[in-house]
């Protein structure tokens, strides 16, 4: 079985994709993960990318006040993503515990976008996490 951090690497190209290329979710899907994966790991990756995709507003109130100087629609397009995808883990996926949703996150910053991203994203998910306990 595939694991986590490949799926959510798998979910993060699918939102590139649907974000950046106009891709329809289920085609996007159907192209990273393709049908040969197990039903459990495409399962997952759907329900990181569905989730991510209808959590977006809400990830994105959430996240917009943390930023510190910065405005969303500013922030790279990955660095956004991983947030929102971060930020749907934190709020939504409770199976999931919160240090193991960010470190997975900033690992995908460091890897996908700028050198910065994952300092950038490791603080304002550990700020999304705290405000959750509160």
């Amino acid at each position: 079985m595939p694991s986590r951090r490949l799926g959510r690497e798998q979910a993060l190209q699918t939102l590139y994709s649907i974000a950046v290329g106009g891709r329809e979710p289920g085609e996007a899907l159907s192209e990273v993960v393709g049908e040969g994966a197990d039903a459990d790991h495409r399962a997952f990756v759907r329900d990181l990318v569905l989730g991510t995709l209808e959590f977006a507003g809400d990830a994105d109130r959430v996240v917009g006040p943390l930023l510190e100087g910065w405005a969303l629609e500013r922030l790279p397009t990955i660095d956004r993503l991983l947030l929102e995808m971060g930020t749907y883990e934190l709020r939504c996926r409770p199976e999931t515990p919160a240090p193991v949703a960010i470190n997975e996150a900033v690992e995908l910053a460091k890897r996908f976008s700028t050198e910065d991203s994952g300092r950038f994203v490791n603080g304002v998910l550990n700020a999304v996490a705290s405000h959750a306990k509160a």
